[in-house]
């Protein structure tokens, strides 16, 4: 028996996987039918009535969502009766709408203004009063919401069921007084709570980061990996290009990978990448130094160990891209004759192989796995520093190459930790943030952030990524291939 049916859409012939519903083989040949409670992350609900389809032989219109497609099966998306349907409930939606487009978050990205210009435009018959609901509701540390605003659609009351199992959330009251809300002495309190507002199709749920904060469309898009820890979710990172300033991170779909959701704490991970929070030019014990001296300082240093390689420390950690570490090792054994001593610095109280069920993992690196390849391709056995220096202390280097964290507070002890290093004489470090230890290293040199970079990132399921570069913050930044791959000799 076929495991497949093949039926028309539109007049095109497209063959799909048995138990696959209309709406999903609508989005494989490029169809969009319009719809408020579907997702692709979630169960079906059926409760929008508004991805209406004419299919041959029905003596009414289907809901494309809930219709399974069957062998020999003709759909019509774009006749009259359809577009009729899809006015009349894009009226009954909006019937209690408020007009809040103005100051509303969602303006520019709101499913519900998209589908009236596209599908309505119609003259409204309800002469009524509107019914007002409660607004702007603390219903969790992350979110706001606006019963107003709500459709009804139940997404979020899904989400809470089928992803996160937690439930917080309930359709209360009948008819048109229904509303979204949180159970009695409840809120929304959980590392997934801005997906809510992701798959929010309206401005009913805005998120307490971003509200009020930039009007989407002086945003543009960039489609990079999220650095938060080793899952390496797909994400799509925000900036507003003329301010040079970044805004918010959203998930990309990856069925591999992180599906359609990211967590909460990824979402933090665009706030160390704007100027206030970064070192912008490198450091000489607290003085500044254009960027040539920082090449020639680094080159002399290195130069005069020539040959004395046991004389000079490198500590890693792993949150570079592989292109980077490449970079630093081949650079090294050009110049020096031979590796250093390596040494990996970790979180002294990580729990690497925790993992919340979802995606969330212990190990807050993006690229353990990266690095682990590199180093055993390179025959390095690496020394481990987890809370004890002790190691890297007897050693008594010449000169110490840190490569410190770009996100910092994924390194739980890191202002102490960090201390460590400026214990020790003459310490090259290379970091992206502000602090005061930087400025008592013999040279602080800032790094690009990972939104500054094109390069590969290796997930924990061992699946390369790759990263896409925007302009730095800083236009004078260089990365670290700039400054080793002159190096070589």
């Amino acid at each position: 028996m076929s495991e497949t049916v093949t039926l028309t859409i539109d007049g095109k012939e497209v063959t799909v996987p048995k138990g696959t519903s209309v709406i999903e083989a609508t989005e494989l040949l490029g169809i969009e039918i319009p719809r408020f409670c579907w997702h692709p992350g979630l169960s079906v609900a059926g409760v929008c009535r508004f991805c209406m389809v004419k299919i041959e032989g029905m003596p009414k219109l289907q809901i494309a969502c809930n219709t399974t497609c069957t062998e020999g099966m003709k759909v019509i998306t774009v006749s009259d009766e359809v577009k009729d349907a899809h006015k009349w409930a894009l009226e009954f939606h909006l019937i209690n709408h408020p007009l809040d487009c103005p100051i509303c978050d969602q303006a520019g990205e709101c499913e519900l203004q998209n589908y009236y210009m596209k599908v309505g435009k119609y003259t409204s018959q309800m002469d009524e009063d509107k019914v007002l609901k409660p607004k702007a509701l603390d219903v969790g540390d992350n979110l706001v919401l606006d019963t107003e605003r709500c459709i009804l659609c139940s997404r979020c009351v899904r989400f809470e069921d089928e992803v996160t199992k937690t439930s917080a959330l309930g359709i209360f009251n009948r008819g048109d007084h229904s509303v979204i809300g949180t159970f009695p002495n409840r809120k929304i309190q959980h590392n997934y709570s801005y997906n809510i507002v992701d798959i929010c199709p309206v401005g009913a749920f805005t998120a307490k980061d971003f509200r009020f904060k930039c009007r989407v469309w002086f945003l543009s898009e960039t489609k990079t990996i999220c650095p938060g820890c080793s899952t390496g979710c797909n994400v799509t990172l925000f900036e507003h290009k003329n301010q040079r300033e970044y805004y918010r991170l959203k998930p990309r779909k990856n069925k591999e990978v992180n599906g359609h959701w990211m967590c909460d704490y990824g979402r933090t991970m665009y706030h160390h990448l704007n100027a206030d929070e970064r070192l912008a030019v490198p450091m000489s014990v607290g003085k500044h130094l254009p960027w040539d001296s920082v090449k020639k300082e680094l080159s002399q240093k290195l130069s005069s160990l020539k040959g004395k390689a046991d004389q000079v420390a490198v500590v890693l950690t792993p949150q570079y891209t592989n292109e980077e570490y490449e970079n630093i090792f081949s650079s090294l054994k050009s110049v020096l004759g031979s590796l250093p001593k390596v040494y990996v610095w970790r979180d002294a109280n990580e729990k690497a192989d925790s993992f919340d069920g979802i995606l969330f993992r212990g190990d807050h690196n993006p690229n353990t796995v990266g690095l682990k390849q590199l180093l055993e391709r390179n025959s390095i056995s690496p020394v481990s520093l987890s809370g004890d220096f002790s190691v890297l202390a007897s050693q008594n280097a010449s000169l110490t190459i840190v490569f410190g964290p770009e996100i910092e507070k994924s390194y739980s002890q890191f202002s102490n930790e960090v201390t460590r290093f400026a214990e020790l004489t003459n310490v090259i470090y290379f970091g992206t943030t502000k602090n005061p230890i930087t400025k008592k290293f013999s040279l602080a040199v800032p790094t690009k952030v990972f939104s500054e970079k094109n390069g590969t990132f290796v997930n924990y399921n061992g699946i390369a990524q790759k990263l896409k570069a925007n302009p730095p913050v800083f236009p004078a930044m260089l990365g670290i291939e700039d400054i080793f791959s002159e190096m070589k000799v």
